[in-house]
C-alpha cells in the first residue's frame, strides 16, 4: 500500500497526535509500506523535504494551521495520485485532505481525536465568535462522507455517532503505548520533601488550566505547602501570558516551577520525581498523558471526564465533580496518600498498528 498522511503537525512537533502518527508511520515503513506526509513547516530549521527508502515528508511554510486548511489542497493535489489512500486527522488538515481525495477518486479516512460539540461554548481562552466558528467547522467535518472515521476511544465514537456520523463508518482504535520502551525508562527516583504535583502537555483550551490555576490559589490560601511543576510550551502566547499574569497577581510564583521543551527522557525523569500528575481536562479524546503516567507508575489526579473514564487505572484520585473545589479536595487527598487503585489497563501499540493495517486493507481493497 501507498499511504499519504495529511497532518497539520508531524514529528518533531510533540503532542499526543504527533506521537500516534510517528509510531504508526514508523511501523508502516518497517513493514515496507510506502508513506508520504504532507504537513506544516512549524520550525524554520527543519528540512522542507525528507526522502527515505519508504517515506517522503513534505513540509510547507504556511503561516499557521488555518492557512494550512485553505491552501494545503494544492500540494496535496500535486502528490496524491501516487498514493492508494489518504489518512488525515481532525481538525485543520481534514478539509483539504477530504477535498483532494474526492477530486481524485482516492479513499480517505480521518482519525478524530475528540469531538466537542456544545462543549466549545464552555471552554476558556477563546472569544464567542471564535467558539461558534470552530463549533460549526467541527460539525461540518462530521457531515463529510469520509470512507471511515477512526475514534480513539469509545467516548469519542459515541460523540461522533451523536453528531450524525453513520455508526457503520465509526471504528474505535485506541492510541497505543510502547510499554517495552516505557519500562526501559522507569527509575525509582526520590521524591521531594515538599508535596509536588505536575501538569504536562500543550496549552490547549480544553485542558482545564483555568481550573488548575484557581485550585492552586485556593491551596495557597489554605496554607498548603506544595510545589507545582508546569512542563509546558510557551505557545500559544495568550494562554502562556495568562498563566504568568495569574501567578504574579496572586503571589503564586514561589509555588510554581516552569520547565519548557524537555526531551522525552527528561520529561519522563521529571514525572517520576513527583507525587502525582494532575489531568484537570474538560474533555479528553484518549489522553496519552494519562496512559504514559500509568505505564510509568506515576499516580494521577483526574477530572474523570469523557475518555479519562476509559483510560485511567493503576493509582489515581478522581474528582467528584468538575470544579476548583473538587480539584482542591482531590489534591489534598493525594497529599495525604489517600489514593484509589484499580487493575492497570494497557493500550498496546502493536494492537493499534494491527487495527489500522486491517482498516487500510478494507478501505483499499473492498
Amino acid at each position: 500500500m501507498k499511504i499519504l498522511f495529511v497532518l497539520e503537525y508531524f514529528y518533531p512537533h510533540l503532542g499526543g497526535v504527533e506521537t500516534l502518527f510517528k509510531n504508526l508511520t514508523d511501523e508502516l515503513i518497517a513493514q515496507n509500506q510506502e508513506i508520504g506526509v504532507i504537513t506544516r513547516l512549524h520550525k524554520k530549521d527543519l528540512p522542507k523535504k525528507e526522502i527515505g527508502q519508504h517515506q517522503k515528508i513534505f513540509r510547507y511554510n504556511f503561516p499557521n494551521r488555518y492557512f494550512f486548511t485553505f491552501l494545503a489542497i494544492f500540494p496535496i493535489l500535486a502528490k496524491i495520485r501516487k498514493y492508494d489512500l489518504v489518512h488525515t486527522t481532525s481538525y485543520n488538515a481534514a478539509l483539504p485532505a477530504f477535498l483532494a481525495a474526492k477530486l481524485t477518486g482516492k479513499p480517505v479516512i480521518i482519525t478524530f481525536h475528540e469531538y466537542w460539540g456544545d462543549l466549545w461554548f464552555k471552554l476558556p481562552f477563546m472569544g464567542k465568535a471564535s467558539k461558534y466558528l470552530h463549533y460549526l467547522f467541527e460539525k461540518m467535518l462530521a457531515k463529510l462522507p469520509f470512507d471511515a472515521f477512526v475514534a480513539v476511544s469509545e467516548s469519542t465514537a459515541e460523540n461522533l455517532r451523536k453528531a450524525g456520523v453513520p455508526a457503520e463508518k465509526v471504528k474505535v482504535i485506541y492510541n497505543g503505548i510502547d510499554y517495552e520502551a516505557m519500562d526501559k525508562m522507569k527509575q525509582s527516583l526520590p521524591k521531594s520533601d515538599i508535596f509536588t504535583i505536575a501538569y504536562f502537555g500543550r496549552l490547549g483550551i480544553s485542558k482545564g488550566l483555568d481550573l488548575l490555576l484557581e485550585t492552586i490559589k485556593i491551596l495557597k490560601a489554605k496554607g498548603v505547602d506544595f510545589q507545582l511543576k508546569l512542563m509546558i510550551p510557551q505557545q500559544p502566547k495568550d494562554i502562556f501570558d495568562h498563566i504568568q499574569n495569574f501567578l504574579n497577581q496572586f503571589g503564586l510564583r514561589q509555588n510554581v516551577r516552569f520547565l519548557h521543551y524537555l526531551s522525552y527522557p527528561e520529561l519522563v525523569k521529571e514525572l517520576q520525581a513527583v507525587h502525582g500528575v494532575v489531568i484537570p481536562s474538560y474533555s479528553e479524546g484518549f489522553c496519552f498523558a494519562a496512559a504514559e503516567c500509568i505505564a510509568l507508575g506515576v499516580p494521577i489526579i483526574s477530572s474523570d471526564q469523557t475518555a479519562l473514564r476509559e483510560v485511567v487505572s493503576g493509582k489515581f484520585i478522581k474528582m467528584k465533580e468538575f470544579s476548583s473545589g473538587a480539584l482542591t479536595n482531590a489534591i489534598l487527598k493525594a497529599k495525604n496518600e489517600d489514593w484509589e487503585t484499580a487493575p492497570i489497563k494497557k493500550f498496546e501499540l502493536s494492537e493499534t498498528i494491527k487495527n489500522y493495517m486491517a482498516l487500510y486493507k478494507i478501505i483499499c481493497f473492498y
